[in-house]
C-alpha cells in the first residue's frame, strides 16, 4: 500500500508536460527517501470543458477529497475566452479552492543564487538573496462576495462585494504567525483600512490574534505603498499576510522580483494538512507542446508539498537543493543566459532527479 495518494489535475496548455516532470522528481524523492506515491487523474479547466461541458466536474472533486494532496499544473487558454465568467477554465480553480476549503495560500518569492542577475532590481537593493513568503486568504473577500449588474440612473453598472467575517482573518492570521514563528517572527499584515471597513476589521482582527505570538514583531501597511515598498527594498519584508485581491496582486509583484515566474510555486492549504501544489504561473499555450516549458515551479511546488502536507523536510530541501545545483549550469529557454546550457523541459525534470 502506497504511503500517499496524490490527484493530478495537469490541465491545459503546458500543465501536462510539467507535472510530468514533477512527478518525476517526486518518485526520485520517494526512492531515496523511503517513501511510496499512488496517483490519480482528474479533469479541471479548459480540458474538463471540451470532456464535460463544465471546468470542475463533481468526479474532480470526489477524487481530490479521496486524495492525500493534489498537484495542479495550469489552466485556461484564448480557446475557451468565449465561455461565459461562470462556465471559463478560472472558473474551475475558484471552485476547486472553495470545495477543498483551501483558504490559505503561500507564495514564496524567492531568489535562487544562480538566478540573482535575472531580477529587475538592482543587485544593491536586491543584495542577490531574496527570500519572501505572502500568505493570502483565498477563499473569501471580493472574489467570492456578492457580484451583479443593475441600472443606476439608467446606465448600466457592475458591483463586486468586499467582506470578510472574524472567523476567516482569524485563521488565516494564525497561519501567516505560525510561519513567522518557524521564519524571523517577523510579520507584515496589508490592507487597506484607511479606506476600506473590511479592512478595518482585518486590521483588528489580526492585532487581536497577535496577542498569541508575542514574540512576533508585527506591522501594519496599506496596500499601495507595499507595492511600492516591494521594488524599493524588498528585503524589509519576510512573512506578509493579506486579503484574496491584495494578494493575487502583491504575489504576481513578487514573482517579477524574483526574476522568472517560471521559478514560482505555491501551496493553497485547508485547516489540516490537506494541499493543492500548483506553479503561479499560467497554461502558456503558446509554448505547449513544444518543450520548452519550465519545469521548475511545479518541482518546488513538489518540494512544498513534502515539507507542508507530509512533514518530510528533508526530503523538500533536498529537491531546493538539487534544484539550485542544477541552475549553475543548465536552464529552460526562459531562463537561459550565456554560457549556460539550454535544455528542455524533460530534460530539466532529469537533471533534478539526478542531482538527487
Amino acid at each position: 500500500m502506497s504511503d500517499y495518494r496524490i490527484t493530478l489535475l495537469k490541465g491545459d496548455g503546458i500543465g501536462p508536460e510539467i507535472v510530468n516532470q514533477a512527478v518525476k522528481v517526486l518518485d526520485k524523492a520517494g526512492e531515496r527517501f523511503g517513501f511510496t506515491v499512488e496517483y490519480d487523474e482528474a479533469l479541471l479547466g479548459g480540458c474538463a470543458i471540451d470532456a464535460t461541458g463544465v471546468p470542475l466536474p463533481k468526479e474532480t472533486v470526489e477524487k481530490c477529497k479521496a486524495s492525500d494532496s493534489v498537484i495542479l499544473g495550469a489552466v485556461g487558454g484564448p480557446k475557451w475566452d468565449s465561455q461565459p465568467g461562470n462556465n471559463r477554465p478560472e472558473a474551475g480553480l475558484l471552485g476547486i479552492r472553495g470545495a477543498l476549503g483551501l483558504f490559505a495560500n503561500l507564495r514564496p518569492s524567492v531568489i535562487f543564487g544562480p538566478l540573482s542577475s535575472a531580477s529587475p532590481i538592482k543587485d544593491e537593493i536586491i543584495g542577490g538573496k531574496l527570500d519572501v513568503m505572502i500568505v493570502r486568504e483565498l477563499t473569501g473577500g471580493i472574489y467570492f462576495g456578492e457580484r451583479g449588474r443593475k441600472e443606476v440612473n439608467g446606465i448600466p453598472a457592475a458591483y463586486d462585494t468586499e467582506m470578510y467575517s472574524t472567523l476567516e482573518v482569524e485563521r488565516i492570521a494564525r497561519v501567516a504567525f505560525d510561519l513567522a514563528m518557524k521564519r524571523n517572527k517577523k510579520l507584515t499584515s496589508v490592507d487597506k483600512a484607511n479606506v476600506l471597513e473590511s479592512s478595518r476589521l482585518w486590521r483588528e482582527t489580526i492585532i487581536k490574534i497577535s496577542e498569541e505570538y508575542p514574540e512576533v514583531e508585527l506591522n501594519h501597511m496599506y496596500v499601495d505603498n507595499c507595492a511600492m515598498q516591494l521594488v524599493r527594498n524588498p528585503r524589509q519584508f519576510d512573512v506578509i499576510v493579506t486579503s484574496n485581491i491584495f494578494g493575487d496582486i502583491l504575489s504576481d509583484e513578487a514573482s517579477m522580483i524574483a526574476g522568472s515566474i517560471g521559478m514560482l510555486a505555491s501551496a493553497s492549504l485547508s485547516d489540516g494538512k490537506f494541499g493543492l501544489y500548483e506553479p503561479i504561473h499560467g497554461s502558456a499555450p503558446d509554448i505547449a507542446g513544444k518543450g520548452i516549458a519550465n519545469p521548475l515551479a511545479t518541482i518546488l511546488s513538489v518540494s512544498m508539498m513534502l515539507r507542508y502536507s507530509f512533514d518530510r523536510s528533508e526530503a523538500a530541501d533536498a529537491i531546493e537543493s538539487a534544484v539550485a545545483k542544477v541552475l549553475e549550469t543548465h536552464r529552460t529557454p526562459d531562463i537561459y543566459e550565456e554560457g549556460m546550457t539550454r535544455v528542455s523541459c524533460e530534460e530539466m525534470g532529469d537533471l533534478v532527479c539526478s542531482f538527487l
